[in-house]
């Protein structure tokens, strides 16, 4: 019989049975008197009627350890039910678990085991079981309302109780599904740590009712659903066939806002989860993406453009599911294979994102700067950044009237994480991901700045509002969580790719507005880090999109900066050098010919599998590197030294010269003259390795001719 508080404190006082057997309880003097005031009580009182000072009179006079004798008895007194001390024992749990200070009590804690023991068993037919059921849901109910109840009930084998009597269906199964969707909204990211097989079932059974039902049953489990959904699904996931079918008949019917809504969260979260693999693909699946992305269009024109700010407030939550569903479609509508969508449903459907995302740019015109610190905002701003990343042509009046508060908000959000005050730390929405810097808003805008950075007004507008400083400064910072030893995989796999679309930022930069390099003090900084990181990252190919990056970016740099000090001939000036002199040479490589036989020249097999990301960087190196060597007189002297000079002599001269694609030439041509030019060792290196017959053989006029002049 579980026991509930009473509304008035003073009602025990008016039940004078109540008092007599709580007098009895209070004198007993034995075990078998105790039992008995405790079944006179349980006789006397209906549960309504104890109210909190009873329940502590209670409690007072028999306390924890009475209750945990008779919750550890097997043998029930002669001629009463099997579990009559347990039933006992776990009403008395009940009753005094009312009270928060006696539901956080170790004593209490120590018994979830037992009482998810109690709640999974499957229901004997014996009814009294199903009063100790009731019993351990109110207990459990009790201990997840505790500020630590949540952990403990995960840690010691709560949840996965609640996931067993949710999965067996018995009696109680209801109860356990409320707890569930309680524990996993205030301990999400522990719940799927923990216990990922047992929630996966839950949801496995769930998405079968969900499909299933015909009643309101769908629209409340359409609402319960996005709990159990994990941070990662696979595509073959049990769960996500009846859950495309179900959402399908609720988004293809006529429906209220309070219908539809639901609908569009959950088919957020599945897109969170696995991106489009939850749709399958062919005419229908199409269909129904389609339609779901233009309701999510929709949807953002509705609630943005007429910006009633208390409405907008109101709905953010479904915004930002819409925003999920946008992010998607824009991957759908640039995938070139295996998407979903046909050519002119992608025409079609560019046309809706860019109605919607106009209202985002307003919405974020209008109101960003008074809301700084709203989460809704730093949503509105990744969507954008998603859009920008793809589509710079269409907005451009919008997104450039835009650019200062982008700037100005991811200016703001980096000098709060800097000094340590912005709340930093969060588990991003998918799984595994990483705790993540919860202000990183320019993680987000970088591959839109590197399509603007290319443009002449967009590029104006971020120099006069300063992000060039800030790039740098960003830079720098993701470098040292890049180099960091407690950098977990995921953080470091963000950081690279932050340093990667950064550095296309800056070459962007260094090509159309030269002469801010050496204007700005921030890219002195800049070259420092890049001198540094260089030679560390030059030893393994693991990060050699990284290294492609940063060896061309600091070569473009040294030829804006060659009068820095810092360049010099310093040891760090010398180390970057050398560690560029080494990814450059390692581009290709002399192997004999599988087909025609012979030596060719062919793309190393280190770099073969990223050469197509690092092609044009590896070019534009070596054109850097040889516009470097007259600038700084000690360079050739370590060009030999390393031995490259000699390397790509031998090779040129022993591969067929038809391997050699005619795109390279003027590549080893322009190191060889700059060399020669530059250099009398070097100069005599060259024509001891057949320097002039070689350029006559390659078509190497500048050669020939520089080395006809000597």
């Amino acid at each position: 019989m579980a026991a509930r508080v009473a509304s008035d404190d003073g009602e025990s006082n008016k039940n004078p049975a109540l008092e007599r057997c709580l007098g009895v309880l209070r004198d007993a003097g034995s075990d078998s008197e105790q039992f008995a005031a405790l079944l006179l009580i349980t006789k006397a009182a209906k549960a309504g009627e104890i109210d909190a000072n009873t329940r502590r009179r209670i409690f007072d006079a028999v306390g924890f350890t009475f209750p945990n004798r008779l919750l550890a008895s097997k043998e029930p007194p002669e001629g009463c039910p099997q579990n009559t001390f347990q039933a006992l024992g776990l009403t008395l749990l009940a009753c005094f678990c009312t009270d928060p200070d006696l539901a956080r009590h170790s004593q209490v804690l120590n018994k979830i085991p037992m009482l998810g023991d109690v709640v999974s068993t499957p229901t004997p037919e014996d009814s009294s079981y199903s009063a100790m059921i009731d019993d351990a849901y109110q207990c459990l109910g009790a201990i997840l309302a505790t500020p630590q109840g949540p952990r403990e009930l995960v840690n010691r084998g709560g949840l996965s109780a609640l996931c067993q009597a949710y999965v067996n269906q018995s009696y109680g199964s209801d109860q356990a599904l409320q707890l569930l969707v309680g524990l996993l909204t205030v301990a999400e990211t522990k719940c799927w740590q923990r216990a990922t097989s047992d929630l996966v079932r839950v949801l496995n059974i769930l998405s079968a009712e969900f499909q299933k039902a015909e009643d309101l049953t769908k629209f409340q489990l359409c609402e319960v659903l996005p709990r159990f959904v994990p941070p990662r699904l696979s595509a073959g996931a049990e769960c996500l066939q009846p859950l495309y079918r179900g959402l399908s008949s609720i988004l293809t019917s006529k429906l209220s806002v309070s219908q539809r809504d639901p609908a569009l969260k959950l088919a957020a979260c599945l897109s969170q989860a696995c991106g489009s693999k939850w749709i399958p693909a062919g005419s229908s699946g199409s269909k129904f993406f389609a339609l779901l992305a233009n309701l999510a269009c929709v949807e953002v024109r509705l609630s943005l453009e007429e910006l009633d700010l208390t409405e907008v407030d109101k709905k953010q939550e479904l915004v930002a599911a819409c925003y999920v569903l946008m992010e998607l479609a824009i991957v759908e509508c640039t995938r070139e294979e295996s998407s979903l969508l046909r050519e002119a449903q992608k025409v079609q459907l560019v046309g809706i994102l860019e109605e919607a995302f106009g209202a985002v740019i307003h919405y974020l015109r209008q109101v960003g700067r008074e809301k700084m610190e709203d989460p809704f905002i730093f949503a509105s701003i990744r969507v954008l950044g998603s859009w920008l990343a793809e589509e710079t042509s269409s907005l451009k009046q919008e997104i450039c009237d835009l650019l200062p508060f982008l700037v100005h908000y991811a200016k703001v959000l980096f000098e709060k994480e800097r000094k340590g005050k912005s709340g930093l730390q969060h588990e991003v929405e998918q799984a595994g991901q990483k705790p993540l810097w919860r202000g990183d808003a320019l993680r987000f805008l970088l591959p839109g700045l590197s399509h603007l950075t290319t443009e002449d007004r967009p590029r104006q507008i971020l120099i006069s509002e300063g992000a060039p400083v800030l790039l740098c400064q960003y830079y720098l910072h993701q470098w040292e969580v890049f180099a960091s030893d407690s950098a977990t995989p995921s953080m470091l796999e963000v950081a690279e790719t932050s340093l990667k679309t950064a550095c296309e930022i800056f070459l962007n930069l260094v090509v159309t507005a030269p002469d801010l390099i050496s204007r700005e003090d921030c890219f002195a900084a800049l070259m420092d880090i890049l001198l540094k990181s260089l030679p560390s990252l030059c030893g393994s190919t693991k990060h050699l999109a990284l290294t492609a990056n940063v060896t061309t970016l600091g070569l473009m740099m040294a030829r804006k900066l060659f009068a820095y000090p810092g360049l010099q001939g310093t040891p760090q000036a010398e180390a970057f050098f050398a560690a560029a002199i080494h990814f450059l040479a390692g581009g290709y490589v002399a192997q004999t010919d599988p087909v025609g036989g012979g030596v060719a020249l062919s793309i190393s097999p280190a770099y073969e599998a990223v050469w197509p990301a690092i092609r044009e960087l590896w070019f534009l190196g070596m054109q850097a590197f040889a516009c470097c060597v007259p600038l700084f007189l000690w360079l050739p002297q370590d060009v030999l030294r390393s031995g490259w000079l000699q390397e790509l002599l031998v090779m040129l001269g022993c591969v067929a010269p038809k391997s050699v694609d005619l795109e390279l030439i003027p590549a080893f041509q322009g190191i060889l003259v700059e060399l020669a030019r530059a250099s009398q060792p070097c100069l005599e290196v060259i024509q001891q390795h057949r320097g002039l017959e070689l350029a006559s053989l390659y078509g190497m006029a500048a050669l020939e001719q520089c080395l006809c002049e000597q």
